[in-house]
């Protein structure tokens, strides 16, 4: 008998907890991506794993559980990918851009992991929309650091303070819906759609923080 034929099978193998866990996260994602929450079984999760049902559940709880793991993991990998980009010694304009391009790559290079926090959590609701939101948060509040620190350099921090959070709720907004477009663009670089976001919001921006604004006719 060869070494091969020795070896145990996939879901005999004995690996540590943190691993398998990884192996659990990911394959669930790829099937919560495929099917959505509530059409996905534990039994093709289990199946693309390569590990019992009785594992997932020891591991990562239920399938709610695991939705909801599958959410926080792939919304902390977004946030980091993003925050990796933004270069701190470089202009705020410049430091939006390189977050812009890390999260369209991102988008580009886990689709799954995209399609399950835009599209599947939102879908359903509650807790996991909750877990969204706060991801949203935390990606508005880099922004408006952007836009508040653009608008000190020009010497009105003030009025950037107070529009800050507000417009970069709008480029998240904005950004979200691009990356979903470019899902079926993938032709279309991570550097060309953060050019083209910046295009449509940040010379907005600019006019705004010095304090060019547009007001409707009489």
């Amino acid at each position: 008998m060869s070494e091969e034929d020795q070896r145990p099978p996939e879901r005999a193998r004995r690996l540590p907890r943190a691993v398998r866990e990884r192996q659990i996260l990911d394959a669930a994602v790829q099937v919560f991506s495929r099917h959505g929450y509530h059409a996905a079984s534990m039994d093709e999760i289990s199946d693309v794993a390569g590990v019992s049902k009785p594992m997932i559940y020891t591991y990562l709880g239920s399938k709610e559980d695991l939705f909801g793991a599958c959410i926080r993991r792939e919304a902390t990998r977004l946030l980091e990918a993003i925050q990796a980009g933004v270069q701190p010694d470089l202009p705020p304009d410049m430091q939006l851009w390189h977050g812009l391009r890390s999260f369209y790559r991102f988008v580009a290079e886990y689709r799954e992991s995209w399609t399950v926090l835009h599209r599947q959590a939102l879908t359903v609701g509650g807790a996991f929309a909750a877990e969204i939101t706060d991801m949203r948060a935390r990606a508005i509040q880099l922004v408006a650091a952007l836009v508040v620190s653009a608008g000190t350099r020009k010497g009105v921090g003030e009025q950037a303070e107070f529009s800050g959070e507000g417009l970069a709720a709008s480029l998240v907004g904005g950004a979200e819906s691009l990356a979903d477009w470019a899902l079926d663009h993938p032709d279309i670089s991570d550097g060309v759609l953060a050019s083209w976001m910046m295009n449509l919001v940040w010379l907005g921006f600019n006019d705004l923080i010095e304090g060019a604004v547009w007001k409707p006719s009489e």
